[in-house]
């Protein structure tokens, strides 16, 4: 994730642990949050794919109690199985 946060152009380069330190940022009700179905640990079986179902629903509205408010864009990371790869995929809500 740390990694994504800098090379997403959201934080700059070094700037992603303190960015995260304590979590608040990117919480649920935070100003970035990440990983709403819980990531790599919780939900990332199938390869990530779960990510993407994760990311269709919050732009649709149907995550429930984990839902992003007025979620309209999504972006969705991972990597490949030998970590020699890694790909992000960029969602948005239709009008």
């Amino acid at each position: 994730m740390l990694f994504w946060l800098e090379h997403g152009g959201f934080v700059k380069p070094g700037e992603s642990g303190p960015f995260v330190d304590g979590g608040k940022r990117i919480a649920l009700d935070g100003e970035l949050p990440v990983n709403t179905a819980g990531g790599n640990l919780s939900e990332s079986y199938m390869q990530g794919w779960l990510h993407v179902v994760e990311g269709v629903r919050q732009l649709r509205g149907e995550s429930g109690p984990r839902q992003v408010a007025d979620a309209r864009t999504c972006l969705v990371t991972g990597r490949g199985m030998t970590l020699q790869t890694a790909s992000c995929l960029i969602l948005g809500a239709s009008s």
